[in-house]
């Protein structure tokens, strides 16, 4: 897939056009145009094959033959040219979360900043000050802007890597010398964050693995090959290893490879106990190996229960296991609908019934469609009037669908003063209600989380959106008590959102099993925008698998009806 190639490419015209003080709606279209390629499910080029280009949203007829021009070529001749104009260096510095393009070409021309560790430089020498807009607490934000941009460029987003590991398990499956194959690691254990991808492999003939491997079309560097080892940097500069086992290895390696670390040192302790050694080869008493084909052995050899991959951290998962208390996860099959999906009322580019029908093609029941309240106007915040009209819709389309229902709800602004962005008397209305901050993320923490508990006391407010705020590599989370938040969540019987957007990801495991802990339901919402982007749901159960969630914990696990019922409870 070149979706991320192209979007990229237009992300960074995006901001050489803001570099040179072009049309902010130019600018904002081919912003737009690489969010929504960025997130396409679907493979650009096969879409480009059907001629469909234009029909994607943000794409017209100029953007649909730049796309062509890009999957033809590798790249694009406007592009190329503005890059001739804008210094290198300049083009890395504004990666850094919260400069921005503008501020970053102030730094150019007044210092001739061209570089990160040029800029780290002046920051902490407290050289900035000064210039257009930057003062004290500009520099220290800079500062903490590189390390978290530093963090970034090391680690890379979930979805990103479940796409990735896929594809490439996706190829390698086609190999008739292939007879097992698995992802393990980070992305098994579905980290928010990953370093790199391991794949473990079956095979009779393993150096024909290894030469399809370091063939594949993605890959832009062989860093190591062997007879049964190799490595490469894939597309974006992201390292793949892979490695073939024995077969009667296998299950040790994948639950070694999978890891944790510390999971592994506890599993290691336990098996010494028994005087019994587990490693990547297999399970020993003595020189006698006694099992490691099947991951299950290894467990049952400790006379555990299989641990999910997403609870092997060692936080508390082995002492579970030991007292039979291991949560039964919840699964993707058993999620029945999304609280969080935007249409056409505000920013997002479905109508009533694309929504439904995509929610239908997952196996879904419902979905809440939640648009932006009226005050955000940069997201298209729908108007009194206008939310009256949807009630009206969404009530009308209930009556003639039999297999997917609609919850007509909102996304409602939460004011600086904790007060909401649409009366009471429109809000008892409405089937549910997510609150959010949108803005004044920079308030202290003690206004931050009463602004959060005053919207929860609002007996109409039934669940909290990405309550924390961040953008996981771009923007750190805003400072909260979040033991207070989940506190008053129990006490008002509000949920919080697991907002499973890649970036987002919020709450998460952590404070989502906290939540678990206090008796708070959570509410797993996609933030779609476009179609494609409901499928972000798989993120969301696998946050809440890492966060030791069950079905009991989840709204989403919920009939339509058992959800109107809940919805009302705060009456």
């Amino acid at each position: 897939m070149k979706n991320q190639e192209v979007a990229n490419i237009f992300r960074k015209i995006a901001d050489m056009l803001e570099i040179k003080g072009e049309n902010p709606f130019r600018i904002r279209a081919y912003q737009k145009a690489a969010q929504n390629i960025e997130n396409l499910a679907e493979d650009i080029e096969i879409i480009a094959q059907r001629n469909e280009l234009d029909s994607l949203p943000g794409i017209g007829k100029d953007l649909a033959q730049k796309i062509t021009e890009i999957l033809t070529t590798g790249t694009l001749k406007q592009y190329e040219e503005m890059k001739k104009e804008i210094p290198e260096g300049l083009m890395e510095i504004i990666l850094i979360p919260g400069l921005g393009p503008r501020t970053a070409k102030i730094l150019y021309d007044e210092l001739k900043v061209e570089s990160i560790d040029q800029l780290e430089r002046l920051a902490q020498e407290h050289k900035l000050q000064g210039l257009p807009g930057i003062k004290a607490k500009t520099e220290e934000n800079i500062l903490k802007g590189i390390a978290i941009y530093r963090q970034k460029m090391s680690r890379v987003m979930l979805s990103t890597m479940l796409s990735l590991s896929r594809e490439i398990i996706g190829e390698l499956k086609t190999l008739k010398e292939v007879k097992r194959i698995e992802v393990a690691g980070s992305v098994r254990r579905r980290r928010e964050t990953i370093k790199d991808i391991d794949i473990l492999v079956v095979s009779p003939r393993p150096e024909k693995v290894m030469d399809f491997f370091t063939q594949l079309r993605l890959v832009e560097t062989v860093q190591a090959k062997g007879r049964t080892k190799s490595s490469i940097r894939a597309r974006g500069g992201i390292q793949v290893d892979i490695r073939v086992v024995e077969p009667e290895s296998f299950g040790a390696a994948l639950c070694y490879f999978t890891g944790s670390k510390a999971h592994n040192i506890r599993i290691r302790e336990l098996a010494i106990k028994k005087g019994l050694k587990i490693n990547e080869y297999g399970i020993f008493r003595g020189e006698e190996k006694i099992g490691g084909e099947e991951e299950e052995e290894v467990y049952s050899a400790l006379e555990l229960p299989v641990i999910p991959p997403e609870l092997r951290e060692d936080r508390g998962e082995i002492e579970a296991a030991l007292h039979g208390n291991l949560p039964q996860l919840v699964e993707m099959e058993a999620i029945r609908g999304d609280l969080h999906v935007h249409s056409k009322y505000s920013d997002g580019v479905a109508t009533l019934e694309e929504i439904a029908h995509k929610a239908e093609a997952m196996g879904l029941e419902w979905i809440a469609v939640c648009d932006h309240s009226q005050s955000l106007k940069i997201a298209g915040g729908v108007s009194l009037a206008q939310m009256e009209e949807k009630i009206a819709a969404i009530k009308k389309f209930n009556q003639k669908s039999k297999k997917v229902k609609l919850l007509c709800g909102a996304e409602v602004d939460i004011h600086n003063d904790g007060s909401l962005d649409y009366p009471d008397e429109l809000l008892k209305k409405l089937d549910i209600v997510i609150a959010a901050i949108h803005s004044g993320f920079k308030q202290d923490e003690k206004t931050l989380t009463n602004r959060i508990i005053k919207a929860m006391s609002n007996p109409w407010v039934h669940v909290i959106a990405h309550p924390t705020g961040r953008l996981i590599g771009e923007r750190e989370a805003y400072p909260l008590n979040l033991e207070k938040i989940i506190e008053e969540a129990a006490r008002t019987r509000t949920a919080l959102e697991i907002n499973a957007y890649p970036q987002r990801l919020d709450l998460n495991d952590i404070y989502s099993r906290a939540a678990k802990d206090k008796g708070v339901l959570l509410a797993i919402g996609t933030d779609a925008h476009i179609l494609d982007q409901m499928d972000y749901l798989e993120l969301g159960v696998a946050v809440a698998r890492r966060g030791w969630l069950e079905k009991k914990d989840l709204l989403n696990c919920l009939s339509y009806s058992e959800l109107m019922k809940l919805t009302h409870r705060k009456d």
